[in-house]
C-alpha cells in the first residue's frame, strides 16, 4: 500500500454527515475515509437487531455516496476482517498504511473516543479531533456555562440557546412573549382516543439494507428484537423526507399529545427523526429551522413549534453537554443504593402489566419508543423497583435504534434513574399507575387498578411508588418539589406501612430474573 497517504478521515457509524468537518480541507489526491464494521459495537451491549442493523446499513450507504464523489473509502465490512473491535481494526490500518495524520470529529461515545486517541498514540500517528457542527453547543461551550452554578436547569440552558441562536425570538423576547409550552402539551386522548393517525413514512429496504437485515439476522440472530416491520430511513434523502412527512402530517398536532400513549399505536404524532439524527444524517440545524418555518407561516401552532424545538434546541443540547461535563463520574452513579437485577421481561415484554407489555413488547418489534414510555413507564418502574441504574442504562443502549452514549447515559441515569443525585433533575421522576391511566388506556382490561395500594389486584406500579416514599423518606421529606408526596406517607399507620413494604418486597422478588 502507498505511504504517500496525508489524512485518514476517520468516519464511526453516528458521523455519517456528509458536510462533517472531519472532510474540511479533504484533498481526493492523498487522503482517504476510513470506516468499519466491527461485533463489538453490536456485542458491548445486547444490541436490539434492529439497532445494528440501522447503524450497518447507514453506513454502507454512507461509504456508497462517498465513493460517488470519487473519493478514496477504505471499508472494512463485517466478515472481511478479523478485529473484533474498532481499535484492533484501526491498529492494523495504521500499521500498513501509515498516514501523516488521523481526522476525526469527537465521537458520541467517551469510550470510543479515548479508544481512538489511544491507538494513535500508540502507533505514533497525530490525531485531530474537530467539533462536531451539527450540534448548537460544543462541550466547551456547556462546561463555560455550567461551571460555577448551583443547579443546572435545561429551562436556563434552552433560553440561552434561542437567545444567541434567534429561534423562536421576536427581537429580545420569544416568539408571543412565553418561553414555555409544557402545560399545554401534556394531554392525554381521553376514552375516545386518538382517531385516525396519518401515518409515518415508511422506507422500504432496498438492496443493500435487505442484504444487512440476511447479515443480522444470520450473525446476530441470538440478540432481541426482529427485522420484520425494519422500515427506517437510512440515507440523508430518505431523512429529509422523513422530516417533511412529519411536518406536513403529525406536526400540527405533536404538541398537545406529545405525553399521550395509546395500545397498537407505536408512532402517535411522533417525528421518527431521533434516529436519523443521531446518526447525522438529517441536520438538527435543518429540523429547528424547517419547524420554525412553519411556525412562522402559520401552519403549525406556537406550542407544537416550541414543544418540539425544545426537545433538540434544549433537551438534545443539554443532554450532550451534561455527558461530557461530567464524563468520568456517570459510570459510578448510583445515588439512590439501587442495586435490584434487571426483570427478565424487560428482554421478552412477559409480564402482566399491560403498560410494561405494550411499552416493551412495541420496543422488542421496531425498536422504539417515544420519551413517555420510556421516562413513565419501563423508567419509571426501574427506579420504584430499585434496579441497579447501570444496569438500565445498558438496556436502553441496547433495545433502542436511536442509541448512541451520550444520549442514553444522561436520560438514563440522570433523568430517569435519578442515579446521578439530581444533577440533572430537580427530583426523581416518580409517578402511581393513576398517571399511566390518565395518559393512556393501558390500565383499561388490565387486572391490577391503578388507584389501589394494596392487596391482590392493587397495580404494582402504584405499591412501588408508596414503597419508594417509605424506603427514601428521610432523603425526600424536605424536598421543596418532592416533600409534599413524601408527607402523604402520614396518613398511613405502622400496619398499613409493614403491608405495604412486604407487598413491594413481594413484587421485586416476582421480577427478579
Amino acid at each position: 500500500m502507498s505511504s504517500s497517504l496525508r489524512h485518514l478521515i476517520l468516519i464511526l457509524g453516528d458521523q455519517l454527515d456528509a458536510d462533517s468537518a472531519a472532510f474540511d480541507g479533504f484533498d481526493p489526491a492523498c487522503d482517504a475515509v476510513w470506516m468499519a464494521e466491527v461485533r463489538e459495537e453490536a456485542t458491548q451491549v445486547w444490541s436490539h437487531q434492529a439497532r445494528i442493523a440501522l447503524f450497518l446499513t447507514a453506513m454502507r450507504h454512507f461509504a456508497q455516496e462517498l465513493r460517488g464523489r470519487g473519493w478514496d473509502v477504505r471499508y472494512r465490512a463485517h466478515g472481511t476482517h478479523d478485529a473484533a473491535g474498532l481499535a484492533d481494526a484501526l491498529k492494523a490500518d495504521l500499521s500498513a498504511w501509515r498516514p501523516e495524520r488521523v481526522v476525526m470529529v469527537l465521537a458520541g461515545d467517551g469510550r470510543v473516543d479515548a479508544a481512538m486517541r489511544a491507538v494513535c498514540d500508540e502507533a505514533g500517528v497525530p490525531i485531530e479531533v474537530r467539533g462536531d457542527r451539527h450540534f448548537y453547543a460544543t462541550p466547551e461551550q456547556f462546561a463555560a456555562w455550567a461551571n460555577g452554578r448551583r443547579e443546572l436547569r435545561l429551562e436556563w440552558f434552552y433560553r440561552d440557546l434561542r437567545k444567541r441562536h434567534r429561534v423562536l425570538m421576536d427581537g429580545a423576547k420569544p416568539a408571543t412573549g412565553q418561553w414555555n409550552y409544557d402545560h399545554d402539551n401534556r394531554n392525554g386522548f381521553g376514552p375516545q382516543g386518538p382517531g385516525f393517525l396519518p401515518a409515518p413514512m415508511r422506507f422500504a429496504p432496498d438492496a443493500i439494507t435487505r442484504e444487512v437485515i440476511d447479515l443480522v439476522a444470520r450473525e446476530y440472530a441470538d440478540h432481541p428484537g426482529d427485522l420484520e416491520a425494519f422500515d427506517w430511513p437510512v440515507t440523508a434523502e430518505d431523512a429529509e423526507a422523513a422530516l417533511q412527512d412529519f411536518i406536513a402530517h403529525r406536526l400540527p398536532a405533536f404538541g398537545q399529545w406529545q405525553d399521550a400513549m395509546w395500545i397498537g399505536e407505536p408512532w402517535l404524532y411522533h417525528a421518527r427523526l431521533s434516529a436519523a439524527m443521531n446518526l447525522k444524517l438529517l441536520p438538527a440545524k435543518r429540523v429547528v429551522e424547517a419547524v420554525e418555518a412553519e411556525y412562522r407561516a402559520g401552519r403549525v401552532p406556537i406550542a407544537a413549534a416550541e414543544g418540539f424545538i425544545r426537545q433538540i434546541l434544549g433537551w438534545r443540547e443539554y443532554v450532550r453537554g451534561l455527558y461530557w461535563w461530567r464524563i468520568d463520574q456517570w459510570a459510578s452513579d448510583n445515588a439512590l443504593d439501587a442495586h435490584a437485577p434487571l426483570p427478565a421481561f424487560y428482554w421478552t415484554g412477559d409480564t402482566d402489566l399491560r403498560c410494561l407489555r405494550e411499552a416493551i413488547g412495541q420496543t422488542l418489534r421496531f425498536g422504539y419508543a417515544h420519551h413517555i414510555q420510556r421516562l413513565m413507564v419501563t423508567g419509571l418502574y426501574a427506579l420504584l423497583a430499585g434496579v441497579d441504574p447501570q444496569a438500565v442504562h445498558r438496556w436502553y443502549l441496547a433495545v433502542y435504534v436511536d442509541a448512541v452514549d451520550w444520549v442514553e447515559v444522561p436520560n438514563t441515569l440522570g433523568m430517569s434513574q435519578f442515579a446521578d443525585g439530581g444533577v440533572m433533575a430537580s427530583k426523581p421522576y416518580i409517578a402511581s399507575g393513576k398517571y399511566i391511566d390518565r395518559q393512556s388506556n393501558y390500565c383499561r382490561g388490565c387486572r391490577y387498578k391503578p388507584d389501589q395500594m394494596l392487596g391482590d389486584t392493587a397495580c404494582p406500579i402504584t405499591t412501588l411508588y408508596w414503597d419508594f416514599l417509605r424506603r427514601h423518606r428521610d432523603r425526600f421529606k424536605d424536598h421543596p418539589r418532592l416533600g409534599l408526596q413524601v408527607r402523604n406517607l402520614d396518613r398511613f399507620d405502622a400496619a398499613t406501612l409493614d403491608a405495604l413494604a412486604a407487598q413491594a418486597a413481594r413484587i421485586r422478588a416476582n421480577a427478579s430474573p
